[in-house]
């Protein structure tokens, strides 16, 4: 049996880095995969199905947009969770 390196049985193009963008979360520097959509990322961040308000670069972004929204490299985004209580 002839060795071969793991190398050579890889399609070209998998060993490459995944491109990722840079965002800001609520202050915070986040480097995420390229090509995510604000859903993808609230799933992420574990906040799907609950009750959130986002802001994407100074406006507000309505909930039944969140995955048409393609978030860009250099996007700042201000997610707030409401909570409640009495």
């Amino acid at each position: 049996m002839r060795g071969y390196r793991l190398r050579d049985r890889i399609p070209l193009g998998f060993l490459q880095k995944q491109p990722v963008i840079t965002l800001t979360v609520n202050g915070s520097p986040q480097q995420l995969e390229a090509r995510i959509n604000l859903a993808q990322l609230l799933n992420n961040m574990q906040l799907s199905g609950k009750r959130v308000a986002v802001e994407r670069n100074g406006e507000i972004v309505p909930r039944s947009q969140y995955a048409q929204v393609e978030l860009l490299d250099g996007d700042q985004l201000e997610i707030v969770v409401a909570v409640g209580g009495g």
